[in-house]
């Protein structure tokens, strides 16, 4: 049986670094929210989503990482979350969900490892897609500085790098917010 490839960035998480109680403060989400959590990986930022919105609704984990998803269910199930659906796919190419039936899309950690296998539009252009007129684009990324866990310095987005990658697929920067020494929270939203 041949090796799975394992995506860029799949298995190291980051929720254990960010300050959550910002992180779940700032998203704001209601019981029903439906929410895709883009580039998974083994499902820490989807499990403790699925927990705080409730049975009413749903969080669909999308990855290309097949060991990943494994474990996001298996989790789910030592839990007894029925409001998690795996999704395997590559965002590069395309996210198999329905045109706007998503309330948020969150990419933590992952915004970066796009640009780095390439120019992220597909990514981009999908998840803008999928979203609801007036839906939220949430960005977990790692702050620019030359200290602490995550990627090289050259490869992790300021802010203002995060704004201009995304702007140019109608999102609509709201907020940002502080998560903790290393990380900042990017809030876009797409127009009504």
């Amino acid at each position: 049986m041949r090796a799975e490839h394992k995506p860029l960035g799949a298995g190291h998480g980051t929720f254990d670094l960010i300050d959550r109680e910002s992180f779940f403060e700032e998203l704001r989400l209601g019981k029903s929210t439906v929410l895709l959590d883009i580039g998974c990986g083994r499902g820490d930022y989807t499990i403790a989503l699925a927990e705080l919105i409730g049975p009413e609704g749903r969080v669909y984990a999308l990855d290309a990482w097949r060991e990943g998803l494994a474990q996001v269910r298996k989790r789910a199930s030592i839990r007894g979350l029925k409001n998690i659906e795996t999704v395997r796919a590559d965002v590069n190419k395309r996210i198999p969900l329905e045109d706007g039936t998503i309330d948020v899309c969150l990419m933590a950690t992952v915004l970066h490892d796009l640009l780095r296998e390439g120019t992220g539009e597909v990514a981009l252009r999908e998840t803008a897609r999928v979203l609801k007129p007036g839906a939220r684009l949430a960005i977990v990324e790692f702050k620019k500085v030359e200290v602490g866990p995550g990627p090289p310095q050259q490869v992790r987005l300021s802010e203002e790098e995060t704004e201009a990658v995304v702007t140019p697929y109608g999102f609509k920067k709201e907020q940002v917010s502080e998560l903790g020494a290393y990380h900042y929270l990017f809030v876009a939203s797409m127009p009504r």
